[in-house]
């Protein structure tokens, strides 16, 4: 029977799990936004931002714990990276929310729900995959596919972009949307950082 002399820090894959599942949970807040009218949108609103909130609390006890550990699962930079690109999935994902209330914006373009339902998945994705950082099992599948994902945002949002400036809208409500549109296409590169430092960590525990 082997004995570990060094045992590592366990609570880091709790909170990188915890983190991840609530981003899904800001990614369902997301959705709910696409069919919400204006008067239920604050409601929402309010809600990401508690969801916000708590990613950041998240994020501090991973700190926290990093500060206070002096063995980690795997290397404290990768720690670090892993904790900070999962917050700012929130991050982003909680100012789009904001920008649609605070702008008053009456109908999204077409084309947001397609940015939206892309973050969706990936975020049931780093979901699945977090906890499978215990054994640096089943995770190739995962950044493949959080790869393609970001691949087929850069698609989407470059489609939006295009209908943005097609005339149709003023140049203040291009201004607005377009700044929403972007922020949701920065969370789905937070998604494919978080899928790289998960690759980054695998390829050096392997």
């Amino acid at each position: 029977m082997r004995f570990r002399l060094t045992p590592r820090e366990t609570s880091f894959y709790d909170m990188f799990a915890a983190s991840a599942d609530n981003i899904v949970t800001g990614s369902k807040l997301l959705m709910e936004l696409l069919g919400a009218d204006a008067s239920a949108r604050a409601e929402i609103a309010e809600r990401m931002r508690a969801a916000e909130h708590a990613g950041d609390d998240a994020t501090h006890a991973v700190f926290h714990q990093l500060n206070s550990s002096f063995i980690t699962p795997f290397d404290r930079e990768d720690i670090y990276n892993l904790a900070s690109s999962l917050d700012d999935i929130m991050d982003f994902m909680e100012e789009a929310v904001d920008l649609v209330v605070l702008y008053k914006v009456e109908e999204l373009p077409k084309g947001v729900d397609q940015q939206i339902e892309v973050l969706a998945r990936a975020a049931e994705l780093t979901a699945e995959a977090m906890p499978n950082l215990r054994t640096m099992s089943n995770l190739t599948e995962y950044w493949i596919e959080v790869n393609r994902l970001e691949n087929q945002a850069d698609q989407i949002h470059r489609k939006l972009l295009a209908h943005l400036f097609n005339g149709k809208y003023d140049a203040i409500e291009v201004l607005k949307l377009k700044q929403i549109v972007d922020i949701l296409e920065e969370a789905a590169d937070a998604f494919e950082h978080v899928a790289n430092t998960v690759e980054t960590i695998a390829v050096k525990e392997s």
